[in-house]
Order: structure tokens, then sequence, then C-alpha cells
């Protein structure tokens, strides 16, 4: 009778100690428990040592720290009817764990979910031309997109990043002669606006020579110059009208008495 007592005793105080135990739980800094009270919201306590009394009091550990979701490839039709297909990378961290423990189900699972939405529905808004050129904006869009979303939860999205924009080999080939044509483009146009300027410098100077004589003159000395400065055996080169006619003058003249 006498063991009997003892061992249930003992096995009393063991269950005691271990309730005890069970009564104190350790929160790292980046740590927060949300403290419900017979089913009911109670507080959010942490980070350090917190007290939890067992059967009438439960807590759900929450992760405040940053986490990096990726989201699966996502089949998208821009606005310009094209098919890609698209992956990215979410940011985001818990800044109110009341209400990402009690207003959504499972606040990862439902982020992921959103996520991959998002991307569909904001990327479908847009052509293939700006996915692939304007990354930038199409990441704000999405995050401005999702944050807005994700409040209610107690989530912010901090940042979003698309990875990767995959075409087919067909587009390729097509966005390939599509850059080729535009590079030909470009070239026509320099080529054409270079005709166009050295057109006009020539009619500069033509006026400017037909203005003033002196400066045809000068064109033609520095032409022979030019000319003498070659290796050919020959040179002709035409006498200017305006001299002939000085020189047919200077004869025609009468002497001088």
């Amino acid at each position: 009778m006498i063991g009997e007592l003892l061992y249930f005793y003992v096995t009393l105080a063991l269950m005691g100690v271990l309730l005890l135990m069970s009564m104190f739980r350790i929160l790292r800094e980046y740590e927060r428990g949300v403290i419900f009270l017979l089913g009911r919201f109670y507080k959010v306590k942490g980070p350090g040592l917190i007290i939890v009394i067992p059967v009438l009091q439960q807590m759900v550990r929450v992760d405040l720290r940053t986490v990096v979701m990726d989201v699966p490839t996502q089949d998208v039709i821009s606005r310009d009817n094209v098919s890609v297909k698209v992956n990215a990378v979410v940011y985001f961290r818990v800044l109110d764990p009341q209400r990402a423990i009690i207003q959504v189900e499972n606040y990862l699972e439902a982020t992921s979910q959103l996520s991959q939405t998002t991307l569909r529905s904001v990327l479908g808004q847009h052509e293939l031309d700006e996915m692939l050129a304007e990354r930038e904006t199409l990441n704000a869009d999405i995050q401005d997109s999702l944050d807005k979303q994700t409040d209610a939860w107690g989530i912010k999205v901090s940042n979003v990043e698309i990875k990767h924009v995959d075409l087919d080999e067909s587009m390729i080939r097509a966005i390939a002669k599509q850059a080729e044509a535009e590079r030909e483009r470009r070239a026509k146009v320099i080529h054409s606006q270079g005709e166009f300027e050295a057109a006009e410098k020539l009619l500069h100077a033509a006026t400017t020579l037909s203005e003033q004589p002196q400066a045809l003159q000068l064109r033609y000395l520095q032409t022979l110059t030019e000319i003498a400065g070659d290796k050919s055996s020959t040179i002709v080169f035409p006498l200017p009208m305006d001299l002939m006619e000085a020189w047919q003058a200077q004869k025609n003249r009468p002497p001088q008495t």
C-alpha cells in the first residue's frame, strides 16, 4: 500500500514538473507568439522567455524574417497576343502576427497563390516589348498590387523581381528579324541625313563661290597644288575663262607712246 502511494506521488510530482516546464517557452529575436486563451485571441508575446498556461492557452509561432518565395513559371499571354513563360521571386515579411494568423488560414500558401495570379494579371496588360525592356516598371507594378492585397493579412511585400521571360523559337526568330530590320532602317536614315547635309554644304559652297570670284581662284590654285603632288607624269588642266579674257584684253590694248 505504501509502495503504491509512493509511486502515485512520484508520478504526480513528475507530471507537475513536466507541466511546469511546458509553461515556459523561449522565442528568438525574430519570432513572436500569438496566444489564444480558450480559443479567443489573447495577445502577442515575445521575444524571450514567455509563459503559456497549458490547456487554457495555445501559442502559434510566427517568423518575422523576410521570406524569399520563388513564384513558379507562369504561362502569360501579353496584350499583343504573344504567349510567354515567366517566373519571378517575391520578398515579403510579416508585420502584424495577429492578422497573419487570424485573417488567413496559411499566409505562406496564400501569398504564393496570390503572387502567381497577380503576375499573370499584371503582365497580361503589357506588350512583349515592355516585358523585355521595362522590367523595373513591371516589378514595381506587381509589388504595388501584391502589397495592397496582402495588407489585410499583416504582410508587407517589399520587392518583386522578374527572373526569366522565356519565348519559343519562332518568336525568337521573329524578334531577331525585327531587330535586323530596325538596324537597316536606322542605317538608311543616317545615310539619307548625311546625303542631305552634304547637299546643303555643297549648295552653300557653290553660292559662296558664285558670289566671290576670288574664292574660285583660290580653289583653282589649291587644286593645281594637289595635282602637282601626284606622281603622274602628265598634268592637263583648263585655264579659267576670266584669265583668258584678261589676257585677250591686254593683247588688244593699243601700245602706249
